[in-house]
């Protein structure tokens, strides 16, 4: 009998192998035309712009949408306010993504540094007041961290590190920023902890920024006052200057009005927020029409705390800091700014006291926008950067360069002759890395660096991949279960491969 040979003979491989060919490049078109339809997709900032024609509002839109250009890439919306001796304008240019409460980051800490400059004119404290004069219940592991003074936490000369930073909030942290999430959560007495444990670095008396040490300020503060921090921040400096709009904490449910953030590859975070870094800029919102009142107030000097904006310590490169607010020169002009920047939002606050303008721009991406502000003051500076580091770069590629070659490699190994492998083809292989190759996939759209790393080669992959999945179908039948290996270690392999990949794709497909 010789017709259970026909399908192997040599007259029909070819016949096979065109089939097969075929069969993969149409997987592999239909799957990339799919994929493109959710490929990865950088936000760029659009033209819309709020105003009617020839008003103020528009005139302002007008001119961001100027100084933005072809810069755009990775903004989707920017809120902005410009105060100049004739009043306040406020505007907005793409989409505020339901704003216009943005997060404001770390501009809260000048919030911070001037409720302590409020305390010390009416005598609640002293700058050179140690922590743990305001913290007594506080055991410090490093007596060194008890004698920080207060000036010290709020100009960020205090040697702490930039975070308390332990082996669980690493771990979290990194688990959060794979997932979108909110990386913090502390509250005041998980704060006070950090504080029991902290140690004092060799760089005391210098300018190193730390979030650690102006979210200490804020809670000591409220300590001595015996007023939880953003009740104390409302009443000695929200509810004089009328910011009626900006929120401390944000409750359950939220308010309307809340924007959503996004890093600037387009992938959406969740807001931040935890009640003992709070000082520091861990979930505050506001708007810029109420940020602008507080500018233009420190500007004049008529704001509760406005010493604070006085440059008191040398923060190098030309810049000088006081409580939180640094002062650098801008060509021939002297600015006095903060920054913030969060999960999924950016923004900057300044002034020029000379010229007597100041500027409040946010944004709903994490891409900054220093930038814009400086250039509305009238000063020259250079676009934030739009590529990433190389890592992330090389990892993105990494990523979709293992997809590529994976599954067509080991579609086209040979049983027996697979050097890439050192071992045959098998189903339990041929599972793992398909699945091994749909989470890598995942991560790429999440992770990748999609301003520096065109989203079409997402896609692509995409299509390579299905293409590869194909011709191993096409070779299910041919195939053993196990092939090579101790029999118990390749289940364990097998097994493990599987589960990690799960979770991966679980992961990624719940905030997806």
């Amino acid at each position: 009998m010789t017709s259970t040979t026909i399908a192997s003979t040599p007259e029909t491989r070819p016949a096979r192998g065109r089939r097969a060919a075929v069969i993969a490049l149409a997987a592999g078109l239909v799957v990339a035309a799919l994929a493109l339809l959710v490929a990865p997709s950088p936000h760029r900032l659009s033209d819309v712009r709020s105003g009617d024609p020839d008003s103020d509002e528009r005139a302002l839109a007008d001119r961001v949408a100027a100084i933005v250009g072809d810069e755009g890439g990775g903004y989707r919306g920017l809120s902005v306010a410009l105060v100049d001796p004739s009043g306040t304008t406020t505007a907005t240019v793409g989409d505020p993504a339901g704003g216009p409460l943005f997060e404001i980051g770390s501009v809260t800490k000048v919030l911070t540094g001037m409720l302590l400059a409020d305390l010390v004119e009416d005598g609640t404290v002293r700058p050179d007041e140690p922590l743990r004069a305001l913290l007594p219940d506080v055991r410090f592991t490093d007596e060194r961290v008890g004698d920080i003074t207060l000036a010290e936490l709020a100009s960020h000369r205090s040697g702490l590190p930039r975070l308390a930073t332990t082996s669980s909030t690493a771990l979290r942290s990194a688990w959060a920023n794979l997932r979108g999430a909110n990386p913090y959560g502390e509250d005041v007495d998980d704060l006070r902890r950090q504080a029991a444990d902290a140690r004092v670095g060799s760089g005391r008396g210098e300018v190193h920024y730390s979030n650690f040490g102006m979210a200490l300020l804020g809670q000591a503060l409220a300590a001595r006052t015996g007023t939880p921090y953003p009740e104390l921040v409302s009443e000695r400096i929200l509810r004089p200057l009328g910011m009626s709009d900006t929120l401390l904490t944000v409750d359950d449910p939220p308010p309307p009005g809340l924007a959503a953030g996004s890093t600037a590859s387009g992938r959406p975070v969740a807001a931040w927020s935890g009640v003992g870094y709070a000082p520091a800029g861990v979930g505050p919102r506001s708007t810029a029409a109420d940020l602008a009142k507080l500018v233009a107030a420190v500007r004049d000097g008529r704001a509760p705390g406005a010493t604070a904006a006085i440059p008191r310590f040398d923060a190098g490169d030309d810049s000088r800091i006081g409580y939180a607010w640094f002062t650098d020169q801008h060509d021939d002009q002297q600015i006095t700014w903060h920054n913030g920047a969060t999960g999924g939002f950016s923004s900057y606050v300044g002034f020029d006291r000379a010229s007597g303008r100041a500027v409040v721009v946010l944004g709903n991406t994490d891409r900054g926008v220093e930038w814009i502000g400086i250039r509305l003051l009238g000063a020259s500076a250079e676009p934030s950067a739009t590529t990433a580091s190389p890592w992330l770069v090389w990892m993105t590629l990494g990523l979709l360069l293992y997809v590529v070659v994976a599954l067509p490699l080991l579609a086209f190994a040979r049983a027996g002759h697979s050097a890439w492998w050192n071992s045959a083809p098998d189903r339990a292989r041929l599972i793992a890395t398909t699945l091994a190759s749909v989470a890598l996939l995942l991560v790429a759209h999440r992770l990748g660096t999609w301003l520096s790393v065109p989203p079409l080669l997402w896609a692509l992959t995409a299509g390579v991949a299905a293409a590869g999945a194909a011709l191993v179908v096409l070779r299910w039948r041919d195939l053993p279960l196990l092939a090579g290996g101790p029999r118990s270690l390749r289940w364990t392999a097998f097994a493990g491969s599987i589960a990690s990949s799960v979770l991966v794709i679980g992961v990624t497909l719940t905030v997806w």
